[in-house]
C-alpha cells in the first residue's frame, strides 16, 4: 500500500491556497472535514489551458485527506488535430459524430496526449497521479446507441474497482473518457456522463464540472445559482440550454440521484475547487 503526501516543498502551496480563499480559520475548519470523502472532478477540454491551478487544487485536497478522481475532456484539442489532418468535424445534439478515422484521433489525443500531460504536470507539482483510460480494467462498458453518431458509446455499466484500488494506493486517478464496446472495440464516451456515472459508482460526496463558463444562464442572461430537475428540463425545452450543455446538464441531473452535491463552475477561475468547497456563490448548483 502506498501512502501519498505532498513533498515538504509543496506543502506551503496548499497552506497558502487555503489562507487566500477566506479567513484562514474558516478555511481550516472547512477543509478539516475532507478526510475520507471522495470528490470527482470533470475538467472540460475548454478549461484545459487552466489545468495547472486545477491540478494544484486536486493535489492540495488529496494532501488534506480527500480521495480525488479527475476525469478530463479534450474537445478543442481533438478539433485542432482533426483540422490539421483535414478530417471533417460534426456534432449532433452536442455529441461528436465519430467515424473510424475520427475515433483513432480521439484515442490519440485523449490517451496519448492530454492524459499523459496531466499526469506529468501532477507529478511535477509534487502529486502522485496515475493515468487511466475508461477501457482499462473494464471501467466503462457501453454500446453504440445511435448508428448515425458512429463510434459514440452509451454507458451500460461502470466498474470502479480499478479506480478504487488506485485511490486506496494513495494516487489520484486521471481518467480519459473512452469505453469498451461488447466486441472489445473502443468507444468515444461523453466525458460529462462518464464523470457522472463514475461519481455515482464511487458514492462520491461531490461532483464538480469545470468548464469555460460560470454556470447555467437563464433566458434573461443572468447566472442561475441553483437549479432543480424540473427547471432544467424547462430550459432545455425552451432552447435556453442547448447544444453541448444538454448532455452536461443531463449528466448533472443523473448524478444528483446518488451524489449529494453537483455543481458546474468556471475552471478558468483561479483555485475554483477550493472556493466551491467553501460554499462561495460560484457557478450553478443542482438541487433535488
Amino acid at each position: 500500500m502506498v501512502t501519498s503526501s505532498l513533498p515538504a516543498t509543496k506543502q506551503p502551496l496548499c497552506e497558502n491556497d487555503l489562507s487566500s480563499t477566506t479567513s484562514a480559520r474558516k478555511s481550516r475548519r472547512t477543509f478539516s472535514r475532507l478526510k475520507g470523502k471522495t470528490f470527482v472532478v470533470k475538467l472540460g477540454g475548454s478549461a484545459l489551458e487552466h489545468q495547472r491551478t486545477v491540478i494544484q487544487d486536486c493535489i492540495c485536497l488529496h494532501a488534506l485527506g480527500a480521495s480525488i478522481v479527475l476525469v478530463h475532456g479534450g474537445g478543442p484539442v481533438i478539433n485542432e488535430w482533426l483540422t490539421k489532418l483535414h478530417v471533417p468535424i460534426r456534432f449532433e445534439h452536442g455529441l461528436r459524430v465519430t467515424d473510424a478515422q475520427t475515433l483513432e484521433i480521439v484515442r490519440m489525443v485523449l490517451c496519448g496526449q492530454i492524459n499523459q500531460e496531466l499526469v506529468a504536470m501532477a507529478t511535477q507539482l509534487g502529486g502522485d497521479a496515475v493515468g487511466l483510460c475508461g477501457t482499462d480494467g473494464n471501467i466503462v462498458r457501453g454500446h453504440i446507441a445511435d448508428e448515425s453518431l458512429g463510434f459514440v458509446g452509451e454507458i451500460d455499466a461502470i466498474h470502479p474497482m480499478l479506480v478504487r484500488q488506485v485511490l486506496d494506493d494513495g494516487y489520484i486517478p486521471i481518467i480519459a473518457p473512452l469505453g469498451l464496446g461488447p466486441d472489445g472495440s473502443s468507444l468515444n464516451m461523453n466525458a460529462d456522463l462518464v464523470a457522472s456515472r463514475l461519481a455515482a459508482a464511487l458514492q462520491a460526496s461531490r461532483l464538480t464540472f469545470l468548464s469555460d463558463i460560470d454556470g447555467i444562464y437563464g433566458s434573461d442572461g443572468s447566472l442561475i445559482s441553483e437549479m432543480n430537475e424540473a427547471e432544467a428540463h424547462t430550459l432545455i425545452e425552451r432552447g435556453v440550454i442547448k447544444d453541448g450543455m444538454i448532455p452536461k446538464v443531463n449528466a448533472c441531473l443523473h448524478a444528483l440521484e446518488d451524489v449529494p452535491c453537483v455543481q458546474i463552475a468556471n475552471g478558468c477561475t483561479s483555485h475554483v475547487l477550493l472556493h466551491t468547497l467553501e460554499d462561495l456563490p460560484l457557478g450553478t448548483k443542482f438541487v433535488r
